[in-house]
Parts: C-alpha cells; sequence; structure tokens
C-alpha cells in the first residue's frame, strides 16, 4: 500500500513540474514578441515640379600641362617661377644641347652628301637605290632636329599659370615633370547627376555657378560633354562644365555648386520630417508600408519646398507614387517591423 502512494505522489509531482514549465514557456513568449507599432501614413502622389538640381563640384584648370621633355639631362635653364604668366609659345625650360648639337652636325653633313648623290643620279652616275638610302638617312635626321630641338627649348602649348616648378638650373631631369602650366581664364568641372535626369541634360545647356567667396556673384558656364555611363554603384552620371573666367576671380582647386535647370519633372516631394539620416554618415532613408510591414527605402534629398522636400530612391523605383509613406512613428521603426496603421 505505502509503495503504490509514493508512485502517485512522484507521477503527480512530474505532471505539476510540467504544466508549470509549460506557462513559463508562454510568458517568455509572449514577453520577447514585439507587439505592432503604431505609425501614420501618408499615400504618396507624383508631383510635377519645376526642377533645379543643385550640384557641388572642384574647380580645374581646362588645361594642364605637366611640363616633362622627352630627353633626360641637365636643365640648364628655368625661365619662369611659380605664379608666372605665359603666352602660347613662351620659352619654359632649355634643357642640356649637347644631342641637338650633334644632330645638327650630323644633319648638315648627311645634307651636303644628298645633295652630291642627287646630282649624280641626275647625271645617271649612282642608282636610285643609292639616292633612296641618302635621302631616307637625311629625312631621319630632320626628324630627329625637330624632335630634339622641340623637347629641348620647351615652349608653352597654351596661355596659363605656372602652377608648380619642380627643378632648379643644373639640376639632373629625369621623371618628375620640371613645371606644371594651368589654363586659368577658361576653367572646368565634373558633375555628378542622378540618373533619373539622364535624358533632360544635354549638351550646350546653361547653368549657373555659384562660389562661397563670391555669394552675390554667379559665374555662367555651359555643359560641354554628357559622359554616355551610368556609375552603378551610385547611380549617377558625369557632366563636364566649361566655364568662362576671363575676369579671373575663380580658380583651380576652389569648392563650387551648380545650379542646373532641367525643366519641369514628375518628382515625389514628401513631409521634410519623414525622411531620417543614418546616424554617424549622410545617409537618408524613409519607410513605407508594405502591406502591414515596414519596409526602408534609402534615398537622396533634391529640391526643397518649405517643409517638404524632393526625395529621390537610391534603388530605381524602389519608391512611387501609390506607396503609403510613413509620416508619425517613423523613428521607433527597424526594417521589417510590424505595423498598425492608424488614422
Amino acid at each position: 500500500m505505502n509503495k503504490y502512494f509514493r508512485i502517485a505522489v512522484i507521477a503527480l509531482a512530474a505532471l505539476s513540474m510540467v504544466a508549470c514549465g509549460g506557462k513559463g514557456g508562454d510568458k517568455a513568449a509572449t514577453t520577447t514578441k514585439k507587439e505592432a507599432e503604431k505609425v501614420k501614413v501618408l499615400t504618396l502622389q507624383s508631383e510635377r515640379i519645376s526642377k533645379t538640381l543643385t550640384l557641388s563640384s572642384t574647380l580645374e584648370g581646362y588645361e594642364t600641362m605637366n611640363i616633362a621633355p622627352s630627353v633626360t639631362g641637365h636643365i640648364e635653364h628655368i625661365y619662369v617661377e611659380v605664379g608666372t604668366r605665359v603666352q602660347k609659345g613662351s620659352m619654359l625650360v632649355r634643357m642640356d644641347q649637347t644631342q641637338l648639337n650633334t644632330t645638327r652636325i650630323n644633319l648638315a653633313s648627311t645634307k651636303t652628301e644628298l645633295d652630291r648623290v642627287t646630282a649624280l643620279k641626275a647625271s645617271g652616275s649612282v642608282s636610285q637605290q643609292v639616292y633612296d638610302q641618302t635621302k631616307a638617312g637625311y629625312d631621319q635626321l630632320v626628324e630627329n632636329e625637330r624632335f630634339l630641338n622641340e623637347n629641348t627649348f620647351v615652349k608653352a602649348q597654351f596661355a596659363g599659370v605656372i602652377s608648380a616648378k619642380n627643378y632648379e638650373d643644373g639640376e639632373m631631369y629625369a621623371g618628375q615633370p620640371i613645371l606644371t602650366l594651368t589654363q586659368i581664364n577658361r576653367l572646368k568641372a565634373i558633375i555628378n547627376i542622378p540618373e533619373t535626369y539622364f535624358p533632360l541634360v544635354h549638351n550646350g545647356m546653361k547653368l549657373d555657378i555659384e562660389s562661397d567667396i563670391y555669394p552675390d556673384q554667379t559665374f555662367p558656364a555651359t555643359i560641354e560633354i554628357v559622359y554616355p555611363t551610368i556609375d552603378p554603384q551610385s547611380h549617377t552620371f558625369q557632366a563636364k562644365l566649361n566655364i568662362s573666367n576671363s575676369g579671373e576671380k575663380i580658380r583651380p582647386g576652389m569648392y563650387v555648386r551648380a545650379s542646373l535647370g532641367v525643366g519641369e519633372v514628375d518628382a515625389i516631394v514628401v513631409p521634410y520630417q519623414s525622411v531620417l539620416k543614418l546616424t554617424g554618415s549622410n545617409d537618408r532613408y524613409v519607410f513605407v508600408a508594405d502591406g502591414n510591414q515596414a519596409r526602408r527605402v534609402a534615398v537622396t534629398l533634391g529640391q526643397r519646398f518649405d517643409d517638404r522636400i524632393e526625395v529621390i530612391p537610391v534603388e530605381a523605383g524602389a519608391i512611387k507614387a501609390g506607396d503609403r509613406l510613413v509620416v508619425t512613428g517613423q523613428a521607433r521603426l527597424v526594417d521589417g517591423d510590424k505595423l498598425e496603421i492608424v488614422e
């Protein structure tokens, strides 16, 4: 009798433990389950806006040339210093003249020989082959003399300013350019434009350049080249600007903003406070309600209209008219959160 009593007590204790374990597990599951976030949404619509893009860039000289002769040797004389203004054809550097002088001596000798062979050929005393060989040797020396002359007496290929000098008179030239010549009365800049506007941008478009150094002044520029490909990482394309700088107020290396009007376009404009910024970076994003789930969409900012701003999805088509944008409660969300949409 006592034996059966002990068995019954053990069985009841086991059942009690199982029951308690089940309740504890349910409580833990309830605790870890996240409730749906209450948010308000706005159904997006495409708007027709007069679009002006503001794009930053850094100015460069329209032409920049490293003065690096094709012959090595001692530098006899450098005619300019950093900051010297030069005209096209101005003498910049005179290199060691030994190679040039030797070639000129050989050229004069070969010219005399060619004149003699030409006279003999006219009288039939030498063959056509001898004449051709002498003429070829002379032509080669003429070309060598021209090449050495250009690389011994180095001249400016365009008007500009000397922006770097790396040697002094008498030093041995090898490798590093002797000078750098930069054009400053005409400048260029490369701007990166979102791919959305590729059909609207073309060669010859006019735009304005602004600099913080001259806050009340703009500088006219023209799009000279629209590059034909899109960068798959940034989803932008490049355009080269030709900037007249006759007054030379702006200079290579300056940071500028380009304002480019692209006409009327269809755009997504959202409340400014609905756009969030990733901590520690300048990346922007919004949340849209995908069914009853939050979906995070990376965007770039476009034109601002008071308390609203144009957004452009980093991934084309990631946000569009008809999507429900989260405008209240978005700061609490992470991608994939359950949503409870309230009015």
